[in-house]
């Protein structure tokens, strides 16, 4: 029985208005007719799900987010599928994710059925905004602490919400390959921090040396670990790979530092049932520099749920730039890449029971 109960937008966008933005959607620009919502309190805990209109929020100016940044996101994605039904990829493992972050941001975690049929249920309902061919729908489910004080402690209010964006094939921003940015000054997370937790926070503190990319005219920027300034982390938003002629593919090993790449753990499971190596252990960023001009190093690769997988063409930094392989998309990339987006818009078959159809 559903727990989520839909109160249908009275003013949704027409068919054909939908029809014409669907044509060039963009990343994260359109936004679906309706939105999940659920709130907590001490006393009721979760309650009041509601599937409703698309519509603005209405928060006190003392919310506690707003001064203490106590929020988690997720991001997923929902696929049309060539027998014409909706599929959703691995979201038991978003559930889980966004239950750890509540966790570390000592929020309540929201029970993982609840998650999940909030995301099934929205997309359940809007699904006419998802675009037809490679694109998808864009799930953001997120929480924030909604209490209205001032101090310096958890929430007693919760809000917790999904939305839904309908974007085009993201592949490189429209590249085959992108400029990579080292950030040897900034660091993303530290020891003890909240490097794990998928917050806005980890995002806001990666502006800085975004910033610094864009300069340099970068598209990307790669963070080093806090303590050493040696070893590779991760991108700002997105896990990273490294590719050797002798075949091994190489990706840190996760810390309290990395994120969880749900498209990482994908990676690494689909590249070892193809009979690759997959290594996961530290690599530090002269020893990439040194591969990579050797010829040892063949390809480097982003990933992640929006961007799937993102060549890397070539790296700069103070101490000089140099190019990855020949500075395009490699042929581990683009094997991979193609395998992955198989099983997710229902093209091929799905070994590992990772979808699941709305």
């Amino acid at each position: 029985m559903s727990k989520f109960k839909l109160i249908p937008n009275p003013s949704p966008v027409p068919a054909e208005k939908r029809k014409q933005l669907l044509a060039d959607p963009g990343f994260g620009r359109l936004f679906t007719d309706h939105m999940a919502v659920a709130k907590w309190n001490a006393e009721r805990g979760w309650h009041d799900p509601e599937i409703r209109a698309y519509a603005p929020l209405s928060l006190d100016p003392a919310s506690s987010v707003l001064h203490y940044a106590q929020e988690i996101f997720e991001g997923a994605k929902a696929y049309r599928r060539p027998d014409g039904k909706i599929g959703l990829f691995r979201l038991d493992q978003n559930a889980k994710r966004f239950a750890k972050s509540a966790t570390r941001m000592q929020m309540p975690p929201l029970p993982e059925d609840l998650f999940i049929e909030s995301v099934t249920k929205l997309v359940e309902t809007d699904k006419n905004w998802i675009p037809e061919g490679n694109g998808s729908l864009y799930l953001r489910p997120f929480m924030f602490g909604s209490a209205a004080f001032l101090g310096v402690k958890p929430s007693s209010e919760y809000l917790y919400l999904v939305i839904a964006s309908p974007v085009g094939s993201y592949f490189a921003g429209g590249k085959d390959s992108v400029k990579i940015w080292v950030s040897e000054n900034i660091s993303r997370a530290g020891p003890g921090g909240t490097g794990q937790a998928k917050c806005g926070g980890n995002y806001a503190a990666s502006l800085a040396a975004q910033a610094e990319a864009y300069k340099n005219e970068c598209d990307q920027v790669i963070f080093l670990d806090s303590i050493e300034h040696k070893w590779m982390e991760e991108l700002g938003g997105m896990n990273i790979f490294f590719v050797f002629e002798n075949g091994e593919i190489v990706t840190p090993p996760l810390s309290e530092t990395i994120l969880a790449g749900i498209t990482r753990d994908s990676i690494i499971q689909l590249a070892k049932s193809q009979g690759l190596k997959v290594s996961e252990r530290k690599y530090d960023f002269d020893s990439w520099r040194a591969d990579a001009q050797s010829g040892k190093l063949l390809e480097s690769f982003a990933c992640g749920t929006a961007a799937v997988i993102t060549p890397i063409g070539e790296v700069r930094s103070k101490h000089g730039n140099f190019t990855i392989g020949n500075g395009g998309a490699g042929q581990m990339a683009t094997k991979l890449r193609s395998s992955l987006l198989d099983i997710q818009y229902g093209r091929a078959p799905d070994p590992f029971n990772w979808t699941q159809t709305v």
